[in-house]
């Protein structure tokens, strides 16, 4: 069956097209990126220095994190606790890169993804699905968008924190793009074969659209 990877850096708009993807096309949907905010998340409150590897993966085995797969509501839970506000905060959006860095994170958030993924069916989005996840799915996207436009639109998600202003959340977005791209472990970077499409100056529809039209091309 169908997978679609979807990746990209952050305030793309991976999350909402990949779910209108996956609405639009009767398919499952996973967001894998809310899988390393929730592992962020548990070692955040159990005191674990996200700053240091060894320590994050002498402890990445233990959270139980169970990602939902419905895309009008994708859940996901840490230990049976609901996590889906939780993780969206600044303080994990910042932590996230370091933790995700880490090689025993990766490997265990890669095979809880495919397990995930398993016989398709799934539109997937992340960082690293067209690259290492599912290296062989037959429709692959790489979505960005300019700097300006990626920092309001998290600007805009983070609305309720007063600290979260346009140039903070650009800088921050900043750093978190730079840790991404060159971490030694799966980085961001487009896929080969992905099709680059740049949500600038399109609306989410548009986006939705043309990524459904590339993945009617695969039927």
């Amino acid at each position: 069956m169908l997978v679609i990877a979807m990746d990209g850096p952050s305030g793309s708009g991976k999350s909402s097209a990949a779910k209108g993807v996956a609405r639009a096309l009767g398919l499952r949907y996973l967001d894998t990126g809310a899988m390393y905010r929730a592992m962020t998340w548990w070692m955040l409150g159990h005191g674990v220095p996200v700053e240091d590897a060894a320590a994050v993966a002498a402890r990445a085995a233990e959270p139980v994190i169970v990602s939902g797969t419905d895309p009008d509501a994708p859940a996901i839970t840490v230990d049976g606790e609901d996590v889906s506000a939780p993780i969206r905060t600044r303080e994990v959006t910042n932590a996230v890169s370091a933790v995700s860095s880490v090689p025993a994170v990766r490997a265990r958030m890669v095979e809880l993804q495919r397990e995930i993924i398993g016989a398709g069916g799934i539109v997937v989005e992340g960082r690293d699905i067209g690259t290492v996840v599912a290296p062989d799915a037959p429709v692959k996207v790489f979505l960005t968008a300019s700097e300006e436009a990626r920092a309001m639109r998290r600007a805009k998600d983070l609305a309720a924190d007063p600290g979260a202003s346009v140039t903070v959340t650009r800088a921050e977005q900043a750093r978190r793009d730079r840790l991404d791209s060159t971490r030694a472990a799966s980085p961001l970077t487009r896929a080969g074969g992905a099709h680059e499409i740049d949500s600038t100056e399109l609306s989410l529809a548009e986006v939705i659209e043309a990524v459904v039209r590339l993945a009617k091309e695969h039927e």
